[in-house]
């Protein structure tokens, strides 16, 4: 955890750059202010000429720019490298703005406002483009994008979700409807197929951009109202702060708590997001304070009681996203954000050897040879490492071949080929000996592969993707095996035999 301070007033909106490095803040001070993620530290002196409270503030998509939208009426655009005014102020609403958001290509800015309506504005020029989206019959609290920027996504006091066309200004269908209070935070998955909405009426929802349906029941947990909502990079979890003051994580195809509520704020959190890595979750409040927040901590539970059988396993510098056993059940093995594998005491709970490092980025995937004498690895760095499992020891040079994350790898039965999947939609085989590859890519996912597993006699691999599909494929020969296996209507996290 890591608090930032210097607020004279409430938080009201905290935004990471693009690249994770820095942290933006607006607040019921007046003023804009501008952290360094890693330390806590303030970069430049706070950017003032808001003459009433800040309820929004963005990053634009190069990190060069901060927008801000104020209860005074206006958004004002800010150079995020010096903290100086860029151009006037953007003026137009009838009331105050409560919030702002840039266009991926950062040519446009959308805001919301007091005044019922949304406005589009050129980002260089600051002039307004087309007429006010007009539709919303309470304050328009939240707007976002669409990934693809051909969309905008509004929530309202009017307790609906509204989607409307970016060249228009028109709505694109008819309202979302479910919500029984204030709307105050909306977002778009990252591959812009779902939104998400937080209420006043304590609930998270989740709905089909596309056709505006519910896709699952509500999220519930919060015993306060629901101010901020973000979908993290992946797609795979939303976080959202609250008026109950915390911060809670949710699988997003369940709908289910992805852990414990992140505890310590000491009034209403009124904005989350996540970092560009996924790594890490930012949060303002009313206590006048940011904090940065990760999961650290692998619990081991007795599968028969449901109790949880040691102290939880700490040591990591990050999240960790990966864990399995040895074949014994002696130790357990984890992948971190921090980019190391750890190695624990499964009855203890401490750590046998010092971290394994190597991997550059987040080490998404372990699993461990049947004989339980090496470990393999597959990092967002794009590789796969082998490891001695006794030692910690590098077994042979980085697996090198894809060319984005490595989501998934497992170990044949026989312990003599390794089987990966990655982002880049491809499955590759490795010998486990030579780290070698040992065939041309398996091709067929349309999309990011997270999950791969031999069958028990490693003759057939099945992959499941983000397609919404699982694939069979012949171990000797890369060849499918059947059709694609279709009927999930999102994505494919898991598959094992």
């Amino acid at each position: 955890l890591l608090q930032m301070s210097g607020h004279a007033g409430v938080v009201r909106s905290v935004a990471f750059s693009p690249d994770g490095t820095r942290v933006v803040s607006g607040s019921w001070d007046g003023a804009v202010r501008i952290w360094d993620a890693r330390t806590g530290d303030l970069l430049m002196d706070p950017l003032e000429g808001h003459c009433d409270k800040v309820f929004s503030v963005a990053f634009s998509p190069d990190g060069a720019v901060v927008a801000s939208g104020c209860v005074d009426g206006t958004i004002r655009i800010w150079n995020a490298k010096i903290g100086e005014l860029m151009m006037h102020s953007l003026e137009g609403h009838s009331n105050g703005v409560r919030c702002v958001a840039f266009s991926p290509d950062g040519a446009k800015i959308i805001s919301g406002s007091m005044d019922h309506t949304l406005r589009l504005w050129d980002a260089k020029t600051g002039s307004p483009l087309l007429h006010a989206f007009e539709g919303h019959t309470g304050d328009v609290n939240t707007v976002l994008f669409s990934p693809d920027g051909m969309q905008v996504v509004s929530g309202s006091n009017d307790k609906t979700i509204r989607l409307w066309d970016v060249t228009t200004g028109e709505e694109v269908m008819e309202p979302l409807s479910g919500h029984t209070d204030w709307v105050q935070s909306v977002a778009f998955s990252p591959d812009g197929t779902r939104v998400v909405s937080g209420s006043f009426d304590d609930t998270i929802r989740l709905w089909d951009a596309r056709t505006g349906a519910p896709i699952l029941d509500p999220l519930v947990g919060h015993t306060d109202s629901v101010f901020s909502v973000a979908f993290s990079p992946d797609g795979a979890r939303i976080v959202s702060g609250s008026t109950d003051k915390t911060v809670r994580l949710w699988d997003a195809a369940t709908g289910r708590p992805a852990m414990q509520p992140f505890e310590g704020h000491g009034d209403h959190v009124w904005s989350v997001g996540f970092s560009p890595d996924g790594s890490t979750v930012v949060s303002g409040s009313g206590d006048k304070t940011i904090r940065l927040w990760t999961d650290k901590t692998i619990y081991l539970w007795d599968a028969r009681t449901g109790k949880q059988v040691e102290d939880a396993l700490t040591g990591h510098g990050n999240w960790g996203h990966s864990l399995v056993f040895s074949p014994d059940g002696t130790r357990v093995i984890s992948g971190s954000s921090d980019a190391t594998i750890r190695i624990w005491d499964a009855r203890t709970g401490r750590p046998v050897m010092e971290p394994l490092a190597g991997h550059s980025n987040t080490v998404w995937s372990v699993a461990i040879s049947p004989d339980g004498t090496r470990i393999v690895s597959g990092s967002a760095d794009a590789t796969l490492r082998l490891w001695n499992a006794a030692t910690g020891d590098r077994l042979t040079e980085p697996l090198k071949g894809h060319s984005d994350w490595v989501n998934s790898v497992a170990f044949s039965p026989d312990g003599a080929r390794i089987v990966s999947g990655s982002r880049d939609r491809t499955i590759r085989l490795w010998d486990a000996r030579t780290g070698d590859a040992v065939m041309e890519p398996l091709r067929g996912h349309t999309a990011s592969v997270l999950s791969v597993s031999f069958s028990p006699d490693g003759e057939v691999i099945a992959s499941g993707s983000i397609d919404a599909t699982v694939r069979l494929w012949n171990a000797a020969t890369g060849v499918p095996v059947m059709k694609p296996l279709e009927g999930h209507s999102d994505t494919v996290r898991s598959v094992v035999f």
